[in-house]
Order: structure tokens, then C-alpha cells, then sequence
């Protein structure tokens, strides 16, 4: 376990278990990959992204802990919460294929992984960027460490982005056709809520006007150099912060959880 962060102002404990949930549930959706990766290289570096997320998501639920006590740890709060109470985006407990039920077998589609994480990186790396500026020195400091991994993230999914956009008449339909499905589900990320509100009272300032901007000028210029269209704005908003998740998160944490709920208390 990591040390926790010594902080003189705090942040919502929900605010911190929504970033943490963020970075676990997409950090398992990854290492999905792990042995499956179309090429050695991204086999590797999925598993290595994986590991960032993790991490983040480690210092993240340690400083949770802290606040909650009871015998709160970051074990528990990964390991032992219900889908209901995780509060990660809903994109990020998606499959890594179209639309099926959650039981459904279907292949790994490396395009849908691909602008999945370069969706959410554009997201992160703004978004660590006012972080890493708040008031909570605890929070400043993960922002900062979490801003160089999410650098590097959004670097890795633009690149191949583009590769497979601008690439054959088949990876460009699969790109398309997965952005076509993920996009919606960023309608999300502007929606404020109960959550939002908490942070921006404790004094968690972020400006969610600029990120939007800085997000769309991201997402925009990748696009046009992966010779992408974006798909229009509307449809259903899904609130998977707030704890209304897609059938995908019970199966994902089943999997996840499960040798630890198997195996109470076990030390390795």
C-alpha cells in the first residue's frame, strides 16, 4: 500500500472515489488485453497504461480511506463496493466491441479500445491539468504525477487514432463505426450534478467551460487528421457518476472482485 498524502484541505470523498473509479474501471477494461494485444508492442503498452490507471486510482482511494476510517482501506473500496456505489463514467465499463448484452461473447476490437482511451485521455489531461492547482495539496500532487501518465496516454491513443482513421478502407470503417457507439456516451462528462456541485463547494475549482473547449479542440483536431467524422451531439445521457451504470459494470467488477470477496482478509 502506498503512503497516503499529507493534505491541510481536504476533498469530497466523492469527488476523489469518482476519479478513482474512473481510473480502476478503465484500468481493467485494458489489461483485458493483456496477452491479446494485436502486436507485442501494444500488448505491453496496454498493459503498462493499465498500470498507470491503477495506480492512480491507489493514491486516489487511500486518500478516500482516510477520510471515511472506519477500517475503510483501498482494498475495500475497489474490492468490496457494489456496482451501484461505483461512480466511474459510464463509457469506461463499456466492452471492448459494440453494443452487446453484457453476458455476450464478441472478439476484442482494437478500434473501440483505441477511441476509447483517446476519448478519455483528452478528457484527463485538461482535467489533471486544473487539478493539479487545487487546494487540496494531496489532490495537486496525484494530479500532477497522474498529468504526465495521462500525457503520455493521449499521445499513444491520438497516434493510433490516426493510423487506423487514415489507414485501410477496413480499420477506417472500424474507427468510425466505434466512434459512432462511444461518443454518445461523452454527453456525460458536461452534465452537472450532485457530485460537481459537492467538489465546487469544498473549493474544488475547476473551470468545466475551458475543459470543454480544450476537449473539443482535442478530439476535433484528431479527428481531422484521422480523416474521422464526428457523429452529432444527442440521445440518452447516460449518469454512470451518479451510480446508474450499463449491465457491463457487473460483470466487469465480478470478474475484478472476485478473489478477493473468494478469499477475505488474505495477505500474499
Amino acid at each position: 500500500m502506498s503512503a497516503t498524502i499529507e493534505a491541510t484541505a481536504t476533498t469530497p470523498v466523492n469527488f476523489l472515489l469518482h476519479l478513482a473509479d474512473n481510473a480502476v474501471v478503465l484500468g481493467q477494461r485494458n489489461a483485458e488485453w493483456c496477452g491479446h494485444g494485436p502486436i507485442l508492442e501494444e500488448d505491453l503498452a496496454l498493459a503498462n497504461m493499465s498500470l498507470d490507471l491503477i495506480g492512480q486510482a491507489r493514491l486516489l482511494y487511500s486518500q478516500a480511506a482516510e477520510q471515511l476510517g472506519n477500517g475503510a482501506t483501498e482494498d475495500s473500496l475497489a474490492y468490496l463496493r457494489d456496482a451501484h456505489q461505483f461512480r466511474n463514467h459510464t463509457l469506461l465499463e463499456l466492452p471492448h466491441h459494440g453494443p452487446l448484452v453484457g453476458y455476450a461473447h464478441s472478439e476484442l476490437d482494437y478500434a473501440t479500445t483505441t477511441v476509447r482511451n483517446f476519448l478519455y485521455s483528452a478528457y484527463m489531461v485538461p482535467l489533471w491539468s486544473q487539478l493539479q492547482h487545487a487546494a487540496d495539496p494531496a489532490l495537486a500532487a496525484i494530479a500532477a504525477k497522474s498529468l504526465k501518465e495521462a500525457t503520455y496516454h493521449l499521445r499513444h491513443a491520438r497516434d493510433w487514432l490516426v493510423r487506423l482513421g487514415d489507414g485501410t478502407a477496413e480499420s477506417h470503417t472500424r474507427a468510425q463505426a466505434a466512434l459512432e457507439h462511444l461518443m454518445p456516451f461523452t454527453q456525460e462528462w458536461w452534465v452537472f450534478s450532485a457530485l460537481e456541485k459537492e467538489a465546487a463547494d469544498a473549493g474544488i475549482a475547476i473551470d468545466w467551460t475551458q475543459l470543454a473547449a480544450d476537449w473539443n479542440a482535442l478530439v476535433d483536431d484528431a479527428l481531422a487528421e484521422a480523416t474521422l467524422q464526428r457523429p452529432a451531439p444527442g440521445g440518452y445521457v447516460t449518469q454512470g457518476k451518479v451510480g446508474s451504470h450499463s449491465e457491463h459494470l457487473g460483470y466487469l467488477l465480478a470478474e475484478m472482485q472476485s478473489l478477493h470477496r473468494a478469499h477475505p482478509g488474505a495477505t500474499w
